[in-house]
């Protein structure tokens, strides 16, 4: 008790113990309210952080969950399109099939406008076609030499395409089959 606060009220010179203790007691009850606004003060901002933490962390939950409902949406419709084109081929097909009697040049024209109508949808999709041409270099990225054979071409080069590659979008679907050219 003989040390005293600077800021504790002071105690006459000539008080009693009594008054001293009078007065450290009030200087107490004084530093202990101070404290205790202080201390509601604090209980306070750390609700509001906690609830603007909850929230926060809802939001994001929120955000993930909708993004993740986009993508899967995203994932389930995006051959609709593509299955759209489709759709009128389909029917082409089945129209030429309903006819009985169809003659071998009408089922040409047929197959050969159905196939328009194909390689239409499949520009629209953006698939396109790789069909290199003889004497073209080779690309391992976009071609799979089926066999290699001697010709008078340059060596790695397209001899001819067994079966078409397609792209989608600069990906590769399907690479192109072909013969090439053996190496010197």
């Amino acid at each position: 008790m003989s040390e005293q606060n600077p800021t504790a009220h002071p105690a006459p010179a000539d008080a009693s113990p009594e008054e001293v203790e009078a007065a450290m007691a009030a200087h107490s009850a004084d530093e202990i309210a101070r404290l205790q606004a202080e201390l509601a003060e604090i209980k306070t901002k750390s609700a509001e952080l906690a609830d603007q933490f909850l929230r926060a962390k809802a939001e994001a939950e929120n955000a993930r969950r909708r993004a993740e409902d986009e993508v899967s949406k995203a994932r389930k419709f995006s051959i609709e399109s593509f299955a759209e084109s489709l759709l009128p081929i389909c029917d082409s097909l089945d129209a030429a099939l309903a006819i009985q009697s169809a003659t071998t040049e009408q089922l040409r024209e047929g197959a050969d406008a159905t196939r328009r109508q194909l390689v239409s949808a499949l520009e629209r999709n953006k698939v396109q076609p790789i069909d290199p041409a003889a004497g073209e270099k080779f690309d391992p990225h976009l071609h799979q030499a089926i066999s290699v054979v001697p010709a008078e071409q340059a060596p790695n080069t397209v001899v001819a395409v067994l079966q078409k590659g397609y792209l989608i979008s600069d990906r590769i679907l399907r690479p192109a089959l072909v013969t090439v050219t053996a190496p010197n």
